[in-house]
């Protein structure tokens, strides 16, 4: 027998790794990550190129807004005047992005708040809408109406002037149900706001809306309903002393702008006094 047949067997095994150059995909998404933020910084670039210096400022205030906003109050107190972040209508805007001292025509910059420049944003409507408001509302500590009517009303200041909102609540309506009588609430309300509006000289405007019907009615009444109680009102109110020269418009919307998402709810029941803006 040789020697060599009492030495150990030894077995080589070569492990074999597939895919092992590039050592993983984490790479990937570290590169894919880099490559969007270039991509994000040349856009941005790019955009700081392509704007003007107005339009480099309004961006900037929508971020770290410098201009003043209008107090909105819609019935209450607190940072939002009893409002919600979800009422789109009735929050303060903080203005289209023009510059204060170089406005920009040709990019269609509407002055330091946003609105119209041919309308006195600032002056003498301003002033008087802050005295209504405190009027109606309580906001100066005293009301010219009662705690129960109070529920009934909202404020809002827009482009176009003071909203004087007046609005159903449930077992409380200003018509009498389907019709165009109405109800010693809407009298009542009509009697204080009337009292307010001769603090000022503003024209008045009468919107008025109604819920929609139930089902589909062949003539449906919504469109004669809002348009008979707007100018319901507008008696009422010149009955009770505001001049005549003094309305503008009167308009029924039927059932087209609701503002809750139930369209059958009472609460789009309601009239909009509007204290117009003086034009300059």
């Amino acid at each position: 027998m040789s020697a060599n047949s009492n030495a150990p067997t030894v077995i080589k095994r070569k492990k074999i790794v597939a895919g092992g150059g590039h050592h993983g995909g984490a790479w990937k998404v570290a590169y894919a990550d880099f490559v969007t933020a270039m991509m994000a910084f040349f856009m941005l670039m790019w955009l700081l190129n392509a704007t003007t210096e107005t339009q480099r400022k309004g961006l900037a205030d929508y971020f770290s807004p410098s201009i003043p906003v209008m107090r909105i109050s819609c019935g209450g107190d607190g940072s939002f005047g009893g409002d919600n972040v979800f009422t789109q209508d009735a929050l303060a805007q903080s203005g289209a992005g023009a510059a204060l001292n170089r406005i920009s025509t040709e990019n269609n910059a509407r002055g330091n708040s946003g609105t119209d420049p041919s309308i006195d944003t600032q002056g003498a409507d301003h002033a008087a809408f802050e005295k209504i408001e405190s009027s109606l509302t309580a906001m100066s500590g005293e009301s010219m109406v009662s705690p129960d009517m109070l529920r009934h009303i909202l404020t809002r200041v827009t482009d176009e002037g003071l909203i004087v909102e007046l609005f159903d609540l449930a077992g409380e309506p200003l018509f009498h149900e389907g019709t165009n009588m109405p109800t010693d609430l809407l009298i009542q309300l009509c009697t204080s706001v009337a009292d307010v509006f001769k603090l000022v000289e503003n024209e008045v405007a009468v919107n008025a809306f109604t819920r929609s019907q139930p089902i589909i009615l062949v003539d449906n009444p919504v469109w004669d309903l809002s348009a008979t109680r707007a100018n319901k009102t507008r008696i009422l109110l010149e009955n009770q002393g505001l001049a005549e020269n003094r309305t503008q418009r009167v308009t029924g919307f039927a059932d087209k702008k609701p503002v809750v998402k139930n369209l059958m709810s009472p609460r789009n029941n309601r009239i909009e006094l509007i204290l117009l803006r003086k034009r300059l």
